[in-house]
């Protein structure tokens, strides 16, 4: 039987959100406070476009395959210079951290959804406690993801890539793009000196080692055999990450010549990540918009 879908608008005037709400968690749980009775609720972003179609297949895919929350990341905005290169290793580095096919996986823990498109079964969120369970969240799309998937509901989820919802908001300079990255990534890591260092570390051994060897290795050619193993393997690792990348440079109709600069992207990325946990020793942790605030726990 083929679903019935109907899309309901309403403009909502909001109030300040109460101690230990994070804004936007405060606007979701409004909206589903005015949604009335429905079966499913969409979240989604004010600089979010979504094309004819888009939430009546939402629907139809999570009736057919049984899903609490099926969500789409949206195509970023990636026009200008900088754009082009930050925002494609974005997407990248979030699909590393949350594999799509995991999440989709109902016995995986990994949990991840994309906060500008979110379809949520309303019952289910219900179920799992509703929004105050993680009312002080920061990373909201995660942090529901979390309570749905391994909370008590245990209901399936799916992530997935869409050429038809699209942001709009811009970043036309690294500054933009370097807040971005930097309101987050500390929060993200839960705070920690030691996730920190991990993740640096990680970065550094997965993405600047293979260049780096392959450089060293070619410089000491002349020493013999073991310089060039190094640069082979070094070569080798390159060449895969670079291979990895090429998907979400197709998904930009980008040039696949930008594949091999990943390591240098990265760099720039371990460095925003050093920068946000700077930022909230100093009190500017999840500074935003010229506004800081507060790391809160959320109830998952």
């Amino acid at each position: 039987m083929a679903a019935r879908v109907g899309v309901a608008v309403r403009v909502v005037s909001g109030s300040p959100p109460p101690p230990g709400w994070a804004g936007k968690v405060w606007a979701m749980a409004q909206g589903v406070a005015a949604a009335g009775e429905c079966g499913y609720l969409l979240f989604t972003d004010a600089d979010i476009a979504v094309e004819p179609g888009v939430v009546a297949d939402l629907v139809r895919a999570a009736v057919a395959d049984d899903r609490a929350l099926v969500s789409q990341m949206a195509l970023l905005r990636a026009e200008t210079g900088w754009e082009r290169w930050i925002v494609p290793a974005f997407v990248y580095f979030f699909a590393q951290l949350y594999p799509f096919r995991r999440v989709g996986r109902p016995r995986a823990r990994t949990a991840a959804a994309a906060g500008g498109c979110m379809l949520i079964r309303r019952e289910v969120l219900a179920a799992a406690g509703g929004l105050e369970r993680i009312a002080g969240a920061r990373i909201d799309d995660v942090a529901l993801a979390r309570l749905l998937k391994r909370g008590p509901a245990r209901a399936r989820c799916w992530l997935g890539f869409t050429t038809r919802v699209h942001s709009r908001r811009p970043y036309p300079g690294l500054g933009g793009l370097w807040d971005m990255i930097a309101r987050s990534a500390y929060t993200q890591l839960r705070y920690s000196p030691a996730l920190l260092a991990g993740t640096v570390a990680g970065l550094s051994w997965l993405y600047l080692l293979p260049p780096l060897a392959t450089i060293g290795g070619l410089a000491a050619a002349a020493a013999g055999p073991a310089a060039w193993w190094c640069a082979g393997a070094g070569l080798a690792g390159w060449a895969v990450m670079a291979v990895t990348y090429l998907p979400v440079l197709r998904l930009y109709r980008l040039s696949p010549l930008r594949a091999p600069c990943l390591p240098l992207i990265a760099l720039l990325y371990a460095a925003m990540t050093v920068d946000s946990a700077r930022r909230h020793r100093a009190g500017r942790g999840g500074e935003w918009k010229g506004r800081a605030v507060s790391p809160v726990r959320y109830r998952g």
